[in-house]
């Protein structure tokens, strides 16, 4: 394959994982505590195909790879909903879950009680505090989280204020290295332990939308969709040339 026919084809395949994350985030523009991610692109640079080169030609071919994708951990904004149990995180920190799987970490702050009393994400997975799962009690009444995380209740018939546990934020000096899992769910990633988080506030009441901006996620897929059909009609052109020179030369007499 000719030099031209790899770069475009390099292109392609950087342009279509693009695509992919673009596509990601649209659909998870209405999703609690969705981050976005990014695509990083680099030059890299090589000698070029053999019978495209003369011997000992030291001409290098610019191609396209995607380096990374990389999260973007601003904060979305913050919706009011009044539901006790909703939390939105005010700071790079996350909640932390228990899954089969281990510890997991989530900026979704849509919480309910399940049916033994504990305290869950949307998909079930416990929420863990300071001191393990959070668990109530059929008789807690007006349940308070503060802004450090404690929980506290009025418990039983008198209403004697009572503490459940304290939600367990933690951050991560290598946030780039979390790893989504699915759910709505981060893995810690190799080498990257989880700190706790000491200015890290929570918001009770609210809940954190996702950080996806609908116009600027639309504009970048009709960039990368433009880009590709850019580069398919450039390749068939040179395939188109290359058929015509061959034709020619056919008729060319002996």
């Amino acid at each position: 394959m000719e030099n031209v026919g790899l770069i475009g084809l390099s292109r392609q395949m950087t342009l279509e994982r693009q695509l992919d994350v673009v596509a990601n985030n649209i659909a998870n523009i209405n999703t609690t505590g969705f981050k976005a991610d990014r695509s990083v692109f680099e030059e890299y640079l090589r000698t070029p195909a053999h019978e495209d080169n003369f011997v000992g030609s030291d001409r290098r071919v610019s191609f396209v790879q995607d380096r990374a994708t990389l999260h973007d951990l601003s904060s979305g904004p913050n919706e009011q909903t009044k539901n006790p149990l909703d939390v939105a995180i005010d700071g790079n920190a996350f909640l932390v879950v228990q899954t089969p799987g281990g510890e997991r970490y989530t900026r979704d702050g849509g919480l309910q009680i399940n049916d033994k009393g504990q305290l869950v994400t949307k998909s079930g997975s416990p929420v863990l505090g300071t001191s393990g799962p959070i668990v109530f009690q059929p008789s807690d009444k007006d349940i308070n989280i503060a802004p450090d995380g404690n929980i506290t209740v009025l418990e039983g018939v008198n209403r004697i204020d009572s503490v459940r546990g304290k939600l367990r934020l933690v951050s991560f000096s290598q946030a780039q290295r979390l790893l989504k899992e699915g759910s709505n769910l981060y893995a810690a990633g190799e080498g990257n332990a989880p700190q706790p988080s000491t200015t890290a506030k929570v918001n009770q009441g609210f809940i954190e939308r996702s950080n996806v901006s609908s116009v600027m996620e639309m504009t970048r897929m009709m960039d990368v969709t433009r880009a590709y059909t850019q580069i398919s009609a450039m390749l068939q052109q040179q395939a188109d040339m290359r058929r015509s020179a061959i034709e020619k030369l056919a008729d060319v007499p002996a």
